[in-house]
C-alpha cells in the first residue's frame, strides 16, 4: 500500500476549478452526457460522506462517461465538525432567506444539479442507527438511518434511463449485502415518500432533484459503525454499483477493503503555499513556527480535497475535513521574484541539481554550494553566528531536533533568500539515524 495515489487525480484535485465556491471535480470523456453527481459534506458532522467523496475524487480514474464530485459542501461546518454551523443546510432547498449565510452555496449547488449534463446525484451521509423494518431496539429500528439507500419516491413521473428510483436502490442494496463486513451492518431501501409523508424532506436537496426530473438518492452509511474507514467502504461500495448501473467504467489503484481505505485516510497529501513552499502534511508535528509567508494574499492549494486554512489570530490552522493537522506559525516576508528555478547540493559525496521546493533524501550529510546572490537558512542547525548557511557539511547530529517538520524529526527546512527577502524553501529527509 505504498502508491495508491493516482499523480491524475491528485493534479485534478489540486486544480479543481471553482462553481462559485463549490469545489467542482469533473472526470469527463468526449462525446457522453452521462453523467454522475456526488456530493459530499453537506453535514459537517458525517466525515464518512465527505472523505468518500475526496477518495472517490482523488482515488478513481474513470474511463467511460462521466464523474462530477463536490466532496465538500460545507466547508465551514466540516472544519466544525458541526451539522450546521448557519443550520441545516439540507433544509433549505425549497426556500431560503436572503440574509442566510448557506444561501450562495445552496443557490450554486442548484445550479450544478439542474445542469442538462448531470443524469443522477447522490447526496452522502452518516446516518444515526441501522435501519430495520420492524422494530429491533434502540439502534435497529425504522426511525434509523444508517446503512440505507434513501429515495423520496419510487419513480420519477417522465421516463427517462434512470428514473426507477425503487430498483436502482434495490440493486445496490443487493449489491452492498455481498460485502458486508459484519452481518448486522446490512443495507437497505427506505423511501420517505416526500411528497405525502414528511414535510422536512420536502426542502432537501435530494426532493429539490427530484422535483427537478433529476434521479437523486442518499446514500447513509451508519454513525454506529466502530471507524471511519468502515463508514468510507459502504459509500464506496454503494456508489461503485451507481457507477456500474450507469455505465461508468473507472480504475482505482488500491483493492476496497477497510484496511486499504484507513491507509488511505492517513495520508493528509501536501500543502503548497504561494508557489514556494511545499509541505507534506502527513506525519507532521502539531505546530510549525517561523513560517515564511506574505503579511497577505497567500495562495494555499492541497492535494487533498478537503485541506482547509483557519486563520486563528496571527496563526494559520490547517485542517483536512474535521481532522486539524497542524498550526503554522509565520514570519512574514516580502517575496522574491523572480528566483533561480534549481540549487545545488552535495549530498552523501555525490553533486545534485535539485529543483527550489523539492525534498531530498540523505544517508550520511549534505552541503548547500554556495551561490553568491542567495543566503542558506538550515532550519534547526546548531551554528552559531553565521549569517549563510551553505558551503557547510551537515548531518543530523547537527540539528535541534525540535525544528523538525516531521514527527520522527527526519526532515528539516532549508529556507533561500536573496537581498532580504524570502525566495524559496527546500527539505531534507535524512534516511537513517546516523547519530547512534
Amino acid at each position: 500500500m505504498k502508491n495508491i495515489t493516482l499523480k491524475l487525480s491528485l493534479f485534478l484535485a489540486l486544480l479543481a476549478p471553482l462553481f462559485g465556491d463549490i469545489q467542482l471535480i469533473k472526470q469527463e470523456n468526449n462525446n457522453s452526457d452521462t453523467t454522475l453527481l456526488v456530493i459530499g459534506g453537506i453535514h459537517g458532522d458525517e466525515p464518512g460522506g465527505y472523505f468518500a467523496a475526496s477518495i472517490l475524487a482523488t482515488h478513481y480514474k474513470i474511463d467511460s462517461n462521466n464523474l462530477w464530485v463536490v466532496p465538500n459542501l460545507n466547508k465551514d461546518s466540516i472544519v466544525g465538525n458541526n451539522r450546521g454551523l448557519n443550520g441545516d443546510m439540507n433544509r433549505k432547498f425549497s426556500v431560503i432567506k436572503e440574509n442566510d449565510k448557506d444561501k450562495q452555496t445552496v443557490e450554486d449547488i442548484k445550479k450544478i444539479i439542474l445542469q442538462k449534463k448531470v443524469s443522477l446525484v447522490l447526496n452522502l451521509h452518516d446516518g444515526n442507527g441501522f435501519y430495520r423494518k420492524t422494530n429491533k431496539g434502540n439502534i435497529f429500528n425504522p426511525n434509523a438511518w444508517g446503512q440505507t439507500c434513501v429515495i423520496d419516491q419510487c419513480a420519477l413521473p417522465i421516463d427517462q434511463p434512470f428514473g426507477n428510483l425503487n430498483k436502482i436502490a434495490l440493486d445496490v442494496k443487493e449489491a452492498v449485502n455481498k460485502r458486508l463486513i459484519e452481518e448486522h451492518h446490512t443495507f437497505d431501501v427506505k423511501n420517505t415518500n416526500t411528497k405525502f409523508d414528511d414535510e422536512a424532506m420536502q426542502l432537501s436537496l435530494t426532493y429539490f432533484a427530484v422535483t427537478n426530473n433529476k434521479p437523486a438518492f442518499a446514500i447513509e452509511s451508519s454513525k454506529n459503525l466502530p471507524s471511519l474507514s468502515q463508514k468510507v467502504f459502504y459509500h464506496l461500495l454503494a456508489i461503485e454499483e451507481f457507477m456500474n448501473i450507469m455505465n461508468i467504467s473507472f480504475k482505482r489503484e488500491f483493492e476496497l477493503s477497510e484496511q486499504n481505505i484507513d491507509e488511505i485516510l492517513k495520508n493528509n497529501g501536501s500543502l503548497i503555499i504561494n508557489s514556494n513552499i511545499s509541505i507534506d502534511l502527513t506525519n507532521i508535528k502539531n505546530i510549525l513556527s517561523f513560517v515564511p509567508i506574505k503579511s497577505e494574499n497567500n495562495v494555499f492549494k492541497f492535494s487533498n480535497t478537503l485541506g482547509n486554512i483557519v486563520k486563528d489570530g496571527r496563526n494559520f490552522v490547517v485542517y483536512i475535513g474535521n481532522k486539524k493537522v497542524t498550526i503554522l506559525a509565520p514570519q512574514y516576508f516580502e517575496m522574491q521574484g523572480p528566483c533561480k528555478k534549481e540549487f545545488e547540493a552535495i549530498v552523501d559525496n555525490q553533486r545534485v541539481s535539485l529543483n527550489n521546493t523539492s525534498e531530498f533524501f540523505v544517508n550520511d550529510d549534505f552541503k548547500i554550494v554556495k551561490d553568491d546572490e542567495y543566503r542558506v537558512n538550515i532550519i534547526g542547525y546548531k551554528a552559531i553566528g553565521r549569517v549563510d548557511e551553505s558551503d557547510i557539511t551537515v548531518s543530523l547530529k547537527d540539528f535541534d531536533k525540535r525544528f523538525s517538520i516531521d514527527i520522527d524529526e527526519r526532515v528539516y527546512r532549508i529556507e533561500f533568500y536573496k537581498n532580504s527577502e524570502f525566495c524559496f524553501m527546500s527539505k531534507v529527509h535524512f534516511k537513517e539515524d546516523n547519530t547512534k
